[in-house]
C-alpha cells in the first residue's frame, strides 16, 4: 500500500496562510479583540469600554487585524463597525476557545 504523494508546493502555500493568519492572533490584544468580536460586530467605542483597553492601542491593534484582512469594517454615520472577516477565522476562535478558555484552566 502506498501513501499518498504530497503536493508540496501546495502545502507551502497553505503553511504560508495560516502562519499568516496565526501572527494576527499571536498578540494579547489582538486576540482579546477578536474574541469580543466572535459575539458580534462592535464600534471602537464598544471595543474600549468592554475590553478596557484604550484609543491608541486600541486603534493600532485593529489596524494591525484590518491589514492582515482578519475584521472588515463598517461605516454608519461617525461610526466605524468592525466584525470577524471570514468563518474560518472565527471557527479558529472557537477553537481556541474549547481549548483554553472553556473552564480547562490556561490550556491545562
Amino acid at each position: 500500500m502506498s501513501t499518498p504523494e504530497i503536493d508540496i508546493l501546495s502545502m507551502r502555500q497553505a503553511a504560508q496562510s495560516a502562519s499568516d493568519h496565526l501572527r494576527g492572533l499571536a498578540h494579547p490584544d489582538r486576540l482579546l479583540l477578536l474574541c469580543q468580536l466572535s459575539q458580534g460586530e462592535a464600534c471602537v467605542s464598544e471595543l474600549e469600554d468592554s475590553l478596557n483597553l484604550h484609543q491608541p492601542s486600541l486603534s493600532q491593534q485593529l489596524g494591525v487585524l484590518r491589514r492582515q484582512g482578519l475584521v472588515k469594517t463598517r461605516r454608519d454615520g461617525r461610526h466605524v463597525y468592525y466584525r470577524i472577516a471570514d468563518p474560518n477565522t472565527l471557527r479558529l476562535l472557537q477553537t481556541l476557545y474549547s481549548i483554553f478558555c472553556n473552564g480547562n484552566g490556561a490550556g491545562t
